[in-house]
């Protein structure tokens, strides 16, 4: 196999350009997880991320086809603003809507096991461009592999960091399902400009500037209006413990 040093460097830059594709993902799917009672969380978390893994290593070996299931995004982008619409006009007051849905069976699967289901469907919404990016960066199997699994590792740890703040401060969430808001309609237009219906595509740091300042807008109005009992360095630890 041929190994050099501008290899190592690449699988570096990919695992960076994966998390900054990936902080929308990782918000969102954080606030997937929430409705899970606590000890299914880090369960939904470890489940996610070997399907993670084994979607990005067969995507990786079918990159060339990839761009044929585009439509993925587009279910991808029409679900996230279903649930920012059920979110805002089906949740009741804001005292309410900062309580977290409790996640619920769905087609005869139990919670946990249809929000398992439903993360690796938003995953794979998600890990369509970030793919593509990286096998054109480098044409080296192992070299996209490595960055984009290691990546996967790092949003992994950004997820239950998330969930930390969400749980010390409800009020955030508002603002988070804006930021879904965003992403689904971000995906609806990256849908279309694959498939040839528009000749544009949205700035991904634009993209990733503005998703940081609703959540620092969010985070402020939330610490302003005090945090909740539980302490989110508890439960960032929680979800890294053991069974």
């Amino acid at each position: 196999m041929d190994v050099q040093f501008a290899d190592f460097i690449t699988v570096g830059v990919l695992v960076v350009l994966e998390g900054l594709l990936s902080a929308d993902n990782a918000l969102v799917l954080a606030l997937m997880i929430l409705g899970l009672p606590r000890r299914d969380q880090k369960k939904a978390l470890r489940y996610g991320l070997v399907g993670a893994f084994g979607f990005r290593i067969a995507a990786t070996l079918l990159a060339t086809q990839l761009i044929r299931i585009s439509w993925v995004q587009l279910l991808g982008g029409l679900y996230l603003l279903y649930l920012s619409y059920q979110h805002f006009f089906r949740s009741g007051s804001a005292e309410q809507r900062s309580t977290p849905r409790k996640a619920t069976a769905w087609l005869g699967m139990t919670a946990l096991w249809a929000t398992v289901v439903k993360v690796e469907l938003v995953n794979i919404a998600f890990s369509v461009d970030s793919i593509l990016v990286a096998v054109a960066m480098s044409k080296k199997i192992w070299v996209v592999l490595a960055g984009g699994l290691l990546g996967i590792v790092a949003i992994r740890v950004v997820i239950a960091q998330l969930l930390a703040i969400v749980r010390k401060y409800p009020a955030i969430v508002d603002g988070a399902f804006i930021i879904i808001a965003w992403v689904g309609l971000k995906l609806l237009i990256e849908y279309l400009r694959m498939s040839g219906y528009v000749d544009f595509e949205i700035d991904k740091w634009f993209s990733f500037a503005l998703i940081a300042a609703i959540f620092l807008a969010s985070y402020l109005y939330a610490r302003r209006k005090g945090p909740a009992a539980d302490d989110a360095d508890e439960v960032a630890a929680e979800l890294f413990k053991d069974e």
